[in-house]
This record gives structure tokens, C-alpha cells and sequence, in this order.
């Protein structure tokens, strides 16, 4: 169903109707319609694919603290997921155009005007921290629903030849992407350390090496279980009970990818064995507070930077190496081999349960089916 309004500004704007699956609370989910208001700047899509992120779960489950969850529930999860143009008046997407979904939204894009408008973090080289900023999937309903309504520069059209289980995977990318930007310079000559050989790490250590040309002899990745370290075929691996942290061989940077109970060891052993004036790039995610060895931090002039999300400038080179045979052969590696069909709330709960229950090394996909 559709209502045809005008806004404040006299803009045309839609209403439309969407069937959202919504967590209200822990391990509670419901099928229900929520309204959108459709802008001009704006597009609806049907998503058709979904990832399952740890902060997916962290919700579902009740891991987050109590006053967020009460915050931010009841909301649809999901901010990994592509899908299909059902609306638009941007030429650039057609009905039908596939496209991967930017779950970071700048205010400015929310309110249909621009940068200069928004805020310091906007005006600046901060975009990705806006401070009038929405998250898909975590305080506003994200994927899980049959027609989401983002601005259409976070509709980002997915190349020919890049097919849907792979370009599912742009977001999580992306934050990658993000994080190693800002040693970007370094990257030609620098030797790097990659805590975690969980998905994170995984899609970090491809990104150094298929986007930022990073090769196995500057590349080294840490892990705690074999199987899972014999998947970085394009890098050099140690397992990390094994290494010898004391030695003398020293990185120019290190990606903490671990998150969780892990994240304080991770950290710490980052800091030993990189140079003074080294970086340290944080991406694990924790609820809990970290002890660090900022005596070494200081002695050694090093810099943290922490990096958990990623904004629309950042896809494009992701889905441009998405392109590359040898790029989809790594990524493959993460997907399952089934997806987890999805007609009904139920459906959604049992995955996520499936999700929370057997977490391992692969991605859990959604394949939303949506019945008139």
C-alpha cells in the first residue's frame, strides 16, 4: 500500500508499508508492518540476501547491556545485505538494479541536504563518525524487511560479474577498507601483523593483499586454531601459542581482529613486537573494558586508532577487487554451503538461533523470500 504526501519543503513524498521481522526483545521475534516515508532522494529496495554479523547477535541474544537494549529495541537486525531497486528517481538505479546497502548514514543524507550542513565530523575528513549519524540494524530497523528505505548514494550499484554471495560481503570489506585507509602510504613498503583468524581478520589480511597489494612475504597472520590459519593461503601464518613474541622481528603495523575475551592478549602482543612509531589498527569488538601495556605504548610513540564502520566512498574499491577471479576464490572460502531460507519470522528467529549456537568460521546467509 502507497500514499502520496508533500513534505515541509514541498518535495514529493511516498508512504509505503514494509514487513519487517523485529526483535523485541532477546530471542523474541515478530512479524510486523511498519510505515516509511519515501523522499525524493531516497530509494526503496527489496533486500534478497543477508550476513549474519556478531553485533546481530550480540543483539538477539541479550548480549548487549540492558539500557541499550531497551534503547534501541524493538528493531529488524541486518546491516550486511544487498538487493534489488523497487523505487527510485535517481537515473543511476533502475528497478530491478542490484545493489549493495551502506547501513552508515550520514544525517545530512538522511535529511536530503549536504555535508556543510551536517556537522563538524561531515565538514571534515570524520564522515564516518557523524554525530547526527544512523546504523542499520542498530538503532533503526536494518535489512530484515521487505522494503528498506535508505538515500540512494547508499545504494551502490554491484558490478557485472560479481555475483550475490560475494558482493554480501562489500560491508564487512569495507570496514576493512576503512580502517587501512589511513596508512595507506605506509602500505607499499610496510610489514603487517594481523591479529585473528576469525572471519574479521580473514577479510582484513584479503583486503591488504587484493586491494593494497600487501604480499605474502610483508604479510603475517596470527592464530590460535590451525584449521583456520591453513585458510590464509596468500599469507604468511603462526599460531600464536607458538610464536616467540620476545624476538627481535618487529612490524610497521598490526590489525587487532580478534575482539572478545582474546582482544587484551591480542593487543598486547601487537604492542611487543611493533616498532616504535608503529600503528595499531583496532577492530575487535568487546563489552568489556581492555588492560593495554601503555608503558610500551609510550616508550614506543605508537598509534591506536580504533575502526568499526565504514562509509559509501569506501565500497567502491572493495567491489571493484570483488571483480578479480582470485578475490572471489579467497572470499568464497567464508560461504556456506547452504544459505538459510527466510519466509517468516520463525524462519528468522531459527536462523539467528543457528546463528548464535554454531559459530563458526563461515558466514550464516539469509536468503529472504518475500510473498505478496
Amino acid at each position: 500500500m502507497e500514499a502520496i504526501v508533500l513534505n515541509a519543503a514541498n518535495s514529493l513524498t511516498n508512504r509505503i508499508h514494509s514487513r519487517a521481522y523485529r526483535l523485541i526483545k532477546p530471542r523474541d521475534v515478530v512479524e510486523t508492518v511498519i510505515e516509511h516515508e519515501v523522499h525524493d532522494w531516497e530509494v526503496v529496495i527489496e533486500p534478497s540476501l543477508g550476513s549474519v554479523c556478531h553485533a546481530d547477535l550480540r543483539y538477539y541474544t541479550g548480549q548487549r547491556r540492558v539500557e541499550a537494549l531497551e534503547k534501541k529495541l524493538p528493531m529488524a537486525l541486518i546491516h550486511e545485505g544487498i538487493g534489488r531497486i523497487v523505487q527510485s528517481q535517481d537515473a543511476n538505479l533502475k528497478p530491478g538494479q542490484r545493489v549493495v546497502i551502506v547501513p552508515n548514514i550520514q544525517g545530512y543524507l538522511l535529511q536530503g541536504t549536504a555535508a556543510e550542513y551536517c556537522c563538524p565530523a561531515c565538514r571534515g575528513e570524520g564522515m564516518n563518525y557523524c554525530h547526527h549519524g544512523r546504523f542499520l540494524g542498530s538503532g533503526m530497523d536494518g535489512v530484515a524487511q521487505n522494503r528498506l528505505v535508505v538515500p540512494a548514494s547508499c545504494a551502490i550499484p554491484v558490478p557485472d560479474g560479481v555475483p550475490d554471495e560475494i558482493a554480501v560481503l562489500a560491508e564487512l570489506c569495507s570496514v576493512s577498507y576503512q580502517a587501512l585507509s589511513h596508512v595507506e602510504d605506509q602500505l607499499k613498503s610496510a610489514r603487517v601483523a594481523v591479529f585473528g583468524d576469525g572471519p574479521v581478520g580473514y577479510l582484513a589480511a584479503a583486503m591488504l593483499h587484493y586491494v593494497y597489494g600487501v604480499n605474502q612475504d610483508r604479510l603475517l597472520v596470527f592464530g590460535a586454531i590451525p584449521e583456520k590459519l591453513a585458510q590464509f593461503d596468500f599469507a604468511t601464518r603462526a599460531l600464536v601459542q607458538e610464536y616467540d613474541f620476545s624476538s627481535e622481528v618487529t612490524y610497521d603495523i598490526a590489525l587487532e581482529c580478534t575482539g572478545g575475551r582474546f582482544s587484551e592478549s591480542a593487543i598486547n602482543q601487537a604492542i611487543d613486537i611493533l616498532k616504535p612509531g608503529g600503528h595499531l589498527i583496532l577492530m575487535g569488538v568487546t563489552e568489556e573494558r581492555v588492560p593495554a601495556n601503555t608503558r610500551d605504548i609510550l616508550e614506543k610513540g605508537l598509534t591506536l586508532r580504533g575502526s568499526s564502520r565504514s562509509s559509501i566512498s569506501d565500497f567502491y574499491p572493495v567491489l571493484d577487487a570483488m571483480k578479480n577471479p582470485d578475490c572471489q576464490q579467497t572470499l568464497r572460502k567464508l560461504l556456506p554451503s547452504e544459505r538459510k531460507r527466510i519466509t517468516s519470522a520463525l524462519d528468522f528467529a531459527e536462523a539467528m538461533e543457528f546463528a548464535a549456537e554454531h559459530r563458526s568460521w563461515q558466514k550464516v546467509l539469509l536468503d529472504f523470500e518475500w510473498k505478496l
